[in-house]
Parts: structure tokens; sequence; C-alpha cells
């Protein structure tokens, strides 16, 4: 077997990326077999908070395929990739959401020739990917989502919901705040604000309604695992502190601690999320909106940023399998292990931040094409 030392594998690398030795350059992601489905969170799909969703700081969109002489592209993906962003009500539940995902798949599919997807939901979005899942596989009576990747998202809850409920006349006000900030696309057609909270709080947030709402109840109808996609892998976030975005900073620090990494069976300190924590505002287990006990779906992914080559992602078995969402292990409700140390907007583009949102969708996309979907 040919051993590598440091300097010499260093070298290789640099030789890839510049495209030495007759071979392709080690910075361009292969090709998916089926095209990428993005599904965005609460609040966005154009743009979130005035910034482009899905882009990076400059408003390019991440998986933009570099063609004959452009210059604002993705120069590290294969420019025959296929992807395709999809439009959901902003502020609606994921019942709702996630059927609306679901047409616009099956829409897609349709105009394109395609019979699988792969998708990437971010926040919100990873909960919606698990409706659209369950539904195009009762249409078509096969798992039409290969991958379905969650990132940043409370498939137990988010401490945020609970909190604005928990202010009660007060949440008029939040609302309104909410409105202001994204350009009053709440109170648009399809708008429901309340259900889309009512919807990341994790237990039924009013049981006399008629309606029963909340991760539990949705987790129980819509799985994360392979029942109805082949694989379900997720990223988890929890920011550092050096760098989070003032909107979140704000929530951190003056409205609410969120209890991002402790275990329960249950949702022990009635913050809205299963498991518990200790109330640290700066215990960096959390990303600003989500816990990092409440983000683990199917296998975790690790993202590896390399200099001078592509990025890496693999998935890790070390936290083992969350299957049922609404029973993960102790170690999957309090490991920080493979957490990408971004915000909860960060991840998606929203500045400041340091983050290469470019090599960070393209390595995901060299993942999920090296293996074989």
């Amino acid at each position: 077997m040919l051993r590598l030392t440091t300097r010499s594998a260093a070298l290789l690398a640099l030789a890839l990326s510049l495209g030495l030795g007759g071979t392709a350059s080690a910075r361009d992601a292969d090709r998916t077999q089926y095209p990428i489905v993005f599904a965005h969170g609460m609040g966005g799909f154009d743009d979130v908070l005035g910034y482009d969703y899905w882009g990076d700081d400059y408003g390019v969109y991440v998986l933009d395929t570099c063609q004959w002489g452009e210059y604002y592209c993705n120069g590290d993906i294969n420019s025959g990739q296929q992807s395709f962003v999809a439009s959901v009500t902003p502020f609606q539940s994921s019942e709702v959401r996630g059927y609306e995902l679901y047409q616009d798949i099956e829409g897609y599919l349709a105009s394109s020739g395609h019979s699988y997807v792969n998708i990437i939901g971010h926040s919100q979005g990873g909960l919606d990917l698990r409706k659209a899942a369950k539904l195009l596989k009762d249409n078509r009576g096969y798992k039409v989502v290969r991958y379905g990747i969650s990132i940043s998202s409370p498939h137990r809850g988010s401490p945020i919901a609970q909190y604005v409920f928990n202010m009660s006349p007060g949440v008029v006000s939040i609302l309104e705040t909410l409105a202001e900030y994204f350009g009053d696309v709440i109170y648009g057609g399809g708008n429901d604000a309340i259900a889309a909270l009512k919807q990341l709080v994790h237990h039924d947030i009013d049981p006399n309604d008629g309606i029963t709402t909340g991760t539990a109840a949705f987790n129980a109808a819509y799985p994360g695992n392979g029942t109805n996609m082949a694989r379900a892998r997720s990223f988890l976030t929890g920011q550092d502190n050096g760098n989070m975005n003032p909107a979140l900073y704000l929530i951190k620090e003056l409205w609410t601690n969120i209890d991002g990494d402790g275990y329960a069976s249950y949702d022990a300190n009635g913050d809205g999320a299963l498991g518990t924590g200790d109330g640290n505002a700066s215990d960096n287990d959390d990303d600003g909106l989500v816990g990092i006990n409440s983000q683990q779906m199917g296998y975790r992914l690790e993202y590896w940023e390399c200099y001078g080559c592509l990025d890496y992602v693999w998935a890790r078995d070390n936290t083992g399998y969350t299957g049922d969402l609404n029973a993960p292990s102790p170690t999957q409700m309090t490991s920080h292990a493979w957490k990408i140390n971004q915000d909860h907007l960060d991840i998606i583009g929203v500045p400041p931040d340091t983050f290469d949102e470019m090599e960070f969708y393209a390595a995901i996309t060299d993942y999920i094409a090296d293996n074989g979907y």
C-alpha cells in the first residue's frame, strides 16, 4: 500500500487542485445521479432577512453551475449538476408546507423527466422534506427521495417557539416584529405564523383546539428514517459565539436561554423541546435557535474543510442512527461531535459570517454523488 507523507500528500492535493497531471480538478464535485431539491426554512424562499436564501454572501446561488465565460457561479460543482429550489408558504405548519413541497417536486419531476430526487432542507425545511417524502412514496409506490438531508432542523422542537407562546399577549408584538423583519411577507396570503410556531413546539400547544400539533405528532406521522426515503442524514450546527448573527445574539442574550444538549425522554424543563439543558446562554450547545439535542436525524454528517482541494462530507456512525425522532439516545442528544461551528443563519449565507457556502454545498453534492445518488 502506498503511504504518503504529510508533505507529499499536501503537494499531491496542490497538484490536483491546479489540475496538473492530466486529471480533473480536485475542486470539481462529482455530478449527482438525481437532482438536488432545496427546501427552505421558516420565513424564507427568495430571501431571508433581506439576503438570498441558498446563496453566498454576494447573492450567488450555491449550485449555480459555471458556463463558458461566466464568473458569478460556483466553480466547485460539475457544470452539468441539476438542482431545483422549491417554494412553499414562508409561515405555515409543516403539514401545509410539506404538502406544498411535495406538489413542487411532483411538478419538477414531470417537467424534467426524472424519477428520483435528493432533498436538502434547512431548519423547518428538514421537517417539510419528511412529509414530502411520504407523499411522494404514497403517490408513486416507491421511495422517490434518495437522500433526505436536514441542516439545523428542530426535529424535536425549538425553545424559541415555546418562549413566544409563553408571552401570551406579547405574541402579537413578536409577530409584528417578525413582519417588519420579513418585509410583511408574514401577512401574505396563506401565511399563518401561529400555525408555524405551533409546529415547532414539541408537544401539542393546545390540546383543546381539535388539532394535534407539534413535532412529537409530526415525527410519528412522518418518520426520519428509511421508511419513506432511502437515506436520512443530518448536519448539526452550534455557534461558538465568535461571530454570531446580531439578531440571533439578541435572542440568546436578551430573550431566552436555549437549553440545547441535555437528555430526557420528555420535555423535562418545559421549554418546548424534547430533553433538557442547563440554561447557559454561552455554552455553545445551540445555534441561536435550535439545540444540539433537537437536530440529529438518521446518521450525522461531518463537514471537513480542505485548503487547496474540495471540502469533504461523510457520514459518522459514532453517535448511532436516530431512527425514531421521538426517542433519541442520550449520546444523540448530548454529543457535540461533528457539529459545525456556525449559527443558524451562517449556514445559508446570511452575513456576517466566515462560512464558505459554495464549498459546503459543493461538498454535499460530491458526497451524494459518491454514494450513488
